[in-house]
């Protein structure tokens, strides 16, 4: 008799304690469901979409309107490709904010491709990174280059043993200085040339560039409004004379 008794007080217990985990999942999945909702999106990192377009693009499915589940699907899974996009980071600041770090790729140029009706995008190693037909702000059109069949995320198969590094090292100079022209054309015995608007700066061969690009970013505020064509080429350390030539 005191057997069965204990073993219905046992039965009473462990009915007690599962109803007890029913009632602890119940509620926290109404944590779940009625506090973890997205209400905002803070994103950093991104010049070149919008919020509106970073929301659209990670919250793109049915449960996205609950932030830990977006939180978890975004530790396990990258999110879809988009166009100029490297990395994104993605942490809960709150139950209804969500924080996204966006890291872009890197454009140092681009090379049009006629047969293509595209632009090739490369990166600091010379690297492809994007095909688009789209003209990104602040990145130089490249233009007089011999240029072989471009294959995305391989590197610029341009004819000439040192013209590639060469032309890395110009526009990683360009970028340090914050002296971004609207194109660079290579041109006849390897003489490299900048389009600022009105102002073509003549840079010469690939010798001091960045000697060349620190005095250019001393030059171009004085040449506001002009019109008229900058002589570097033939500026050394020894012979520091620079000419403007002014065009109507």
């Amino acid at each position: 008799m005191g057997r069965r008794k204990r073993r219905k007080k046992k039965w009473k217990m462990a009915g007690g304690a599962f109803l007890f985990f029913l009632l602890f999942l119940a509620v926290g999945a109404l944590i779940v469901f009625r506090v973890f909702t997205v209400e905002k999106l803070e994103v950093t990192g991104s010049e070149r979409y919008s919020e509106e377009v970073i929301e659209e693009w990670l919250l793109d499915d049915e449960y996205s309107w609950n932030s830990l589940y977006v939180y978890f699907k975004y530790k396990f899974q990258e999110p879809k490709e988009l166009p100029f996009v490297d990395s994104m980071e993605l942490s809960l600041k709150s139950p209804h904010i969500l924080k996204v770090r966006v890291q872009e790729k890197v454009l140092l140029g681009r090379v049009y491709i006629d047969a293509m009706g595209q632009n090739a995008y490369f990166d600091k190693n010379g690297i492809v990174v994007e095909m688009s037909s789209e003209v990104i702000k602040n990145v130089p059109k490249i233009s007089g280059l011999d240029v072989k069949q471009i294959v995305l995320n391989e590197k610029l198969p341009i004819k000439g043993k040192s013209v590639l590094k060469n032309l890395l090292a110009l526009t990683q100079a360009l970028k340090k200085y914050k002296l971004i022209p609207g194109s660079i054309k290579y041109g006849e015995e390897g003489n490299y040339t900048l389009k600022y608007g009105k102002i073509s700066v003549n840079l010469g061969q690939a010798e001091n560039f960045n000697d060349k690009i620190l005095r250019l970013s001393y030059i171009m505020p004085k040449l506001e409004g002009e019109q008229g064509v900058l002589h570097l080429e033939s500026w050394t350390e020894n012979t520091t004379d620079i000419t403007f030539e002014k065009t109507k």
